[in-house]
C-alpha cells in the first residue's frame, strides 16, 4: 500500500503505548500523560505489526538471489516509493534513507558544490543550524514578515553561483508555523534552492515538495510514531550523485577496480552498507499511517493545542513563550513558571502527577535563550502533545501546574 491508496479517515490511528500506566513510589497505578511527542512519539500498532512482519523474512537488501533476500528488497524499494508518495515527489527526486534528520541534513552539507552559501535562521533546531560550517546565521526573527525581509536582504546582499536556504516547517520550541511557501518562493526569486526540516510537521501531516515549491525535505522516523531508527532525505538529485558518497563502502559503488573506484548513482551512493531496513519499513507504514487519517489528526491536535494554550493563559505566574505571537501551530508550548526553575517543574509533574514533559533549551539554545532575554529563568518546560495526549491529560497538566 502507498500513500496514494489510501482515503483520509475520522478514525485515530492506535498507538502500542496506549493505557499506559506504572507504579509510583508509593505503589499506587498511575496511567502516564504523555505531552513530550516533540522529543520523540511511541509507535503506531501497525507499525510494530508491520516490522514484526518484516522480520519473519529478513534478509539482506540487494545483496542476494534468495527468497528472504528478495522479499526483503521488494519491501524496502516499496519503502522508499511510499515516502515518496507521502511528500509528493517529483519524477527525478531521490529518496535516500538516513538515520534522522540529522543525518539527513548532514548527508546534504556534504552533497554542497564546493563555495555553496547556506542560509539559515538562528532560531532553527540544532539539526538544520549546524551541519552548514560557515553557514550565514540570519537573526530570530519575530513576526512572518519579519523573517520574509531577513532573508531578503541576506539573498540580495550575498551573491554566489549557488545557495542554499534551510528553514524549519514547524518550531520544535512552540509549535509555531513558519511560513515556508513565502520564503522558498523568494529563494527562487534569487536563484537558490531550498531545504525543508519537516521533523515537526510530518507527524500532523503530509509535506508536499511541490505545492511549497522546496528542493529538499528531511525527517525522522521517531517523530513520526516509527521509533525504529531511520529518517530520510528527499529531493533533488543532482547534487546528490555529484557528489562523493556520505559514507564509503559496499552498495555505494558501481565498479571498483585495482586502483579506481565508480560510485553508484541514485540513493544507493549514499546509503553504503546494509540498511535499516526494519526502520526504513517503519517509517514507510507510518506514512501511509498519517496520510490516511490525516484530518482526524489535525482535528485532534488542534483541539489538543486550543484546550492548552486557552487553560496556560489562565493561570496566574506561568508564561506562554511564542516566536510569532501564536497563531497556527502543532500542540506545542513552551513555558516558564514564575518561582520555579524548569528542570524543578518538570520533575514535579513527572514525579507528582505522572506527566512527561521536557525542560532546557530543546536543542534550539539561540531561539531559548531570544525568547527567555527579558526573563530570570535560561531554560523553559516544553509540553508537546500529540496522538498519545488526551484532553484529559491535558486538563491533569493544567491542574498541576496551578497546584504550584
Amino acid at each position: 500500500m502507498t500513500v496514494s491508496d489510501v482515503h483520509t479517515t475520522t478514525l485515530l490511528p492506535e498507538l502500542v503505548s496506549a493505557g499506559l500506566s506504572y507504579r509510583d513510589k508509593d505503589g499506587s497505578v498511575v496511567e502516564y500523560a504523555h505531552l513530550d511527542h516533540g522529543a520523540t512519539t511511541p509507535a503506531f500498532a501497525a507499525v510494530a505489526q508491520e516490522v514484526a512482519a518484516a522480520a519473519v523474512t529478513y534478509s539482506s537488501v540487494h545483496r542476494g538471489a534468495g527468497f528472504a533476500s528478495r522479499v526483503t528488497s521488494s519491501r524496502y524499494e516499496q519503502a522508499r516509493e511510499s515516502v515518496a508518495d507521502f511528500v509528493g515527489a517529483r519524477e527525478d527526486d531521490q529518496v535516500v534513507f538516513t538515520r534522522n534528520t540529522t543525518d539527513s541534513f548532514n548527508l546534504l552539507a556534504r552533497a554542497l558544490p564546493e563555495g555553496t552559501k547556506v542560509f539559515v535562521f538562528a532560531s532553527e533546531h540544532h539539526a538544520a543550524l549546524l551541519p552548514w560550517g560557515d553557514a550565514l546565521r540570519l537573526p530570530v526573527p519575530h513576526s512572518h514578515d519579519e523573517a520574509v525581509d531577513l532573508l531578503d536582504q541576506a539573498l540580495r546582499n550575498h551573491p554566489a553561483e549557488h545557495r542554499l536556504v534551510v528553514a524549519t516547517g514547524a518550531s520544535n520550541v512552540t509549535g509555531e508555523h513558519w511560513p515556508i511557501e513565502r520564503l522558498s518562493a523568494l529563494a527562487r526569486q534569487h536563484g537558490a534552492r531550498f531545504a525543508l526540516d519537516a521533523a515537526q510537521v510530518a507527524p500532523h501531516r503530509r509535506v508536499d515538495i511541490e505545492a511549497l515549491g522546496i528542493d529538499w525535505v528531511a525527517f525522522s522516523g521517531h517523530k513520526i510514531y516509527a521509533p525504529f531508527g531511520a529518517g530520510v532525505l528527499v529531493g533533488r538529485r543532482d547534487w546528490l550523485d555529484a557528489a562523493d558518497p556520505y559514507l564509503a563502502g559496499g552498495g555505494a559503488s558501481a565498479h571498483v577496480g585495482p586502483d579506481t573506484t565508480e560510485w553508484a548513482c541514485g540513493p544507493a551512493r549514499h546509503e553504503a552498507g546494509s540498511p535499516n531496513v526494519l526502520g526504513a519499513v517503519a517509517l514507510a507504514t507510518a506514512c501511509e499511517i498519517i496520510a490516511e487519517h490525516e484530518r482526524a489528526i489535525v482535528d485532534h491536535e488542534q483541539a489538543l493545542r486550543i484546550r492548552l494554550l486557552a487553560g496556560l493563559a489562565g493561570i496566574e505566574g506561568v508564561h506562554v513563550h511564542t516566536l510569532f505571537g501564536g497563531g497556527d501551530g502543532a500542540p506545542v508550548a513552551s513555558i516558564t513558571v514564575d518561582g520555579y526553575d524548569s528542570g524543578e517543574v518538570a520533575r514535579i509533574l513527572g514525579d507528582d502527577h505522572g506527566i512527561g514533559v521536557r525542560d532546557g533549551k530543546f536543542c534550539a539554545h539561540l531561539l531559548v535563550d531570544d525568547l527567555l532575554s527579558e526573563h530570570e529563568q535560561d531554560s523553559a518546560v516544553r509540553i508537546s502533545a500529540g496522538l498519545g495526549s488526551t484532553p484529559e491529560h491535558i486538563d491533569r497538566l493544567l491542574a498541576a501546574l496551578r497546584a504550584l
